[in-house]
């Protein structure tokens, strides 16, 4: 069984969301993200999703789009991105979901980065500039390979659209909390509860929350309505603040600020 369905299952019998935190690969090295990752599993994070940076990220805002800047002018290649996962898979379980431009798998092809992907160890893939209209193929070759493709619904999302993403996506649904782009919020629309609840007549499938979400309030109100709470942006620019202080401080204070969040998730 795919470790991201696991999880879903073992939280269902909790009744508990899942909380999953969204960070950069790369940002500030690639030490810093293998180290992050086992100090959020260690606070209580359930799922990874993990950014693989790409030049033109169209649905990420400023904060996002900064740290891909940032792991790029290093270097990061996708290559060392797999092997810093394959390193993980000897020390942790925990699912990692890969959000990744298309551009990117379709320059490999498909099916050699589906493959590559589920040898490194990736549960699931998020493609955000590939419509679910136009993504049979790897839809495909993931699903023969047991490889999670997660798509998006927005609030604008139409009726038709809703269907078809409802019954393509796997692992999890992720529902886009605001109109734009990712970036922390001081508040969340009000219309959040009536929308998933819209979501859950379509689908059995566990719906995730992410843009937007940043406060343990918010984390709090998300979990109480929805399987997955997604942090992304206040994770990043709680990196960003750290970043030049020695490796262990920004490890810890990171790692304490996602435990506050996954506390509130599931509080």
């Amino acid at each position: 069984m795919n470790r991201i369905d696991k999880k879903f299952e073992e939280l269902k019998i909790k009744k508990k969301p899942a909380f999953i935190p969204f960070i950069t690969a790369g940002d500030p090295d690639i030490e810093t993200t293998e180290s992050l990752i086992l100090a959020f599993e260690k606070r209580g994070a359930d799922i990874i999703e993990l950014g693989i940076p790409f030049s033109d990220p169209i649905a990420d805002g400023p904060v996002i789009q900064a740290s891909y800047h940032r792991a790029l002018e290093k270097g990061i290649k996708v290559s060392q991105i797999l092997d810093m996962i394959s390193a993980l898979r000897r020390k942790t379980q925990i699912p990692i979901v890969g959000m990744i431009s298309y551009s990117i798998v379709y320059k490999l092809g498909s099916k050699a980065f589906v493959e590559m992907a589920l040898k490194a160890g990736l549960d699931g893939l998020t493609i955000p500039d590939l419509p679910v209209e136009e993504n049979e193929e790897i839809f495909e070759i993931a699903s023969k390979n047991d490889v999670k493709i997660v798509c998006f619904v927005a609030p604008t999302t139409t009726s038709q659209r809703m269907n078809l993403i409802t019954q393509k996506t796997q692992g999890f649904l992720y529902y886009i909390s605001v109109v734009g782009i990712t970036g922390a919020r001081d508040t969340l629309p009000d219309d959040i509860v009536q929308n998933i609840n819209k979501l859950k007549q379509l689908t059995d499938i566990p719906i995730a929350v992410g843009f937007g979400v940043s406060t343990v309030e918010q984390a709090r109100m998300v979990g109480k309505v929805a399987e997955g709470v997604i942090v992304g942006s206040a994770i990043i620019k709680e990196i960003e603040k750290y970043e030049h202080e020695p490796h262990e401080k920004l490890i810890e204070n990171v790692g304490n600020f996602v435990g506050e969040l996954v506390l509130g998730t599931k509080g």
